[in-house]
């Protein structure tokens, strides 16, 4: 088994894509989670629309939670990989078994606030008193699984980086098959509206944690999870903070960019743009699903060949997972601008809210290849340990270019179209800085260690 799963043997664009495929199906499914109860929720009879825009106003609230286990994950699994490609196994189960413990207590925490604060949080976040009810329903049984979603998403990864994607893929499968037969059970059958769409959610992510933790306890895994292991090591904690801060900040930058967006729109266009917001980044979420995958099954190959010395195969895996997401970005964006109303459509289909998000979703996705750049040069510093560089660029784009573009465009008499205008200019801006600056800085080194190792 170990063998199979040595990251410095056979094709580098092999490898990458045995992890990617079921890593991009895996993340499509675990998006499934949300997005199926928007479906369903969005085509409750006589509040559907409504009911939607209050599901939208806790995508903040459950991107936070999200940041929170990138933090432990995407922090510890590069590390783990990197110790793996060195053959430091024992090393390699000890940062894994501290990610354990540091998502355990994280989720415990996360749970109690999020519950004594989310009421003042929803109506920051653009409630009103029509849509905070759905909001309150919904967010109130979401925090009560925290943990799970927190030990799904922050300990899949190093089955994954173990090279085990199918293993991981089934993790989130198992999920997202459950929640697809809990939703309409509970919304419909029984009643229950948003808050059955909340427990099927809940129910479901329980059920894949098990899975995995089965899993990373039994004899099949290479790294395995040991009590021993699991009394933090502050070197080590240190080490996965400071990795995993860019995919905190990412997702955290992400959950500002939702709050201001919300909060504009319902000042320049009301409930019903907040709603075309929450369909279109539903839409966001399943398009870039396989820009996600393949950029995260390079990186535990890209880290273990780096903690093997082995710099040639590094760069191939840079230039392959690049050519493949800005081809796939391009395909994707040109499936959405002509093909807009039919995805809308999936979700909600009355006639004001369709009109308005046809052209709001052409402008949202205008150059949508762009964001393969900040994708892949993001991937690639965290690859390699370089966390500085990946959490400046996850603020760049986010805080300093989205969210002022955002407050101002509308105010520079684009009104709501503003709102929608400041992610292409982001994709521009920032994923040519991240690329370019990363080729200069990690690219240079790269192929000097590769000629000191020649």
């Amino acid at each position: 088994m170990k063998s199979e799963n040595d990251f410095s043997q056979g094709s580098v664009a092999r490898n990458i894509i045995e992890l990617a495929l079921p890593m991009t199906i895996a993340q499509l499914i675990n998006v499934l989670y949300n997005v199926v109860d928007r479906i369903y929720i969005g085509r409750i009879p006589g509040d559907g629309k409504v009911a939607l825009t209050g599901l939208g106003l806790t995508f903040p609230i459950i991107t936070i939670i999200t940041a929170f286990a990138n933090l432990i994950g995407m922090g510890g699994t590069p590390l783990s990989s990197i110790e793996r490609g060195k053959g430091n196994n024992e090393k390699a189960e000890k940062i894994m078994s501290n990610s354990f413990t540091m998502l355990l207590i994280l989720g415990i925490v996360l749970t109690i606030v999020g519950l004594l604060v989310k009421k003042p949080i929803l109506y920051l976040f653009g409630a009103s008193d029509i849509t905070f009810p759905y909001a309150d329903s919904y967010i109130s049984i979401y925090l009560l699984g925290t943990i799970f979603v927190m030990m799904n998403l922050g300990l899949n990864s190093y089955i994954n980086a173990q090279g085990f994607a199918k293993i991981g893929m089934l993790s989130v499968a198992l999920g997202a098959v459950i929640n697809l037969v809990l939703d309409p059970i509970f919304i419909y059958i029984l009643e229950m509206g948003v808050s059955g769409a909340a427990w099927a959610t809940v129910i479901s992510q329980f059920c894949s944690c098990i899975w995995i933790l089965r899993f990373l306890t039994g004899k099949q895994t290479i790294l395995k999870l040991r009590k021993k292991d699991m009394k933090l090591d502050s070197k080590i904690v240190k080490r996965i903070l400071g990795l995993g801060s860019s995919g905190f900040v990412m997702a955290i930058t992400n959950s500002s960019v939702q709050v201001v967006c919300n909060a504009t729109l319902s000042v320049f266009g009301g409930d019903l743009y907040i709603g075309v917001m929450t369909v279109i980044n539903s839409i966001r979420e399943i398009v870039m699903m396989p820009v996600q995958g393949i950029t995260s099954g390079a990186q535990p190959v890209m880290s273990y060949n780096y903690g093997a010395k082995a710099y040639k195969r590094v760069i191939t895996g840079i230039k392959f997972s690049t050519i493949v997401c800005v081809v796939y970005a391009t395909l994707a964006w040109m499936m959405v601008h002509f093909f807009g109303s039919f995805f809308i459509k999936i979700f909600n289909n009355e006639s004001d809210l369709v009109k308005v998000a046809v052209p709001a979703l052409a402008t949202y996705f205008f150059g949508f290849f762009m964001m393969s750049f900040q994708f892949a040069g993001q991937s690639t510093f965290v690859a390699l340990g370089k966390s500085k560089q990946a959490v400046f660029f996850s603020i760049f784009r986010k805080v300093i270019i989205v969210v002022p573009l955002t407050i101002l465009l509308p105010r520079m008499g684009y009104g709501v179209t503003g709102v929608f205008m400041a992610e292409p200019i982001s994709n521009f801006i920032g994923g040519i800085a991240c690329y370019v600056t990363m080729l200069l800085t990690v690219g240079r080194r790269l192929k000097m260690e590769m000629t000191k190792v020649n």
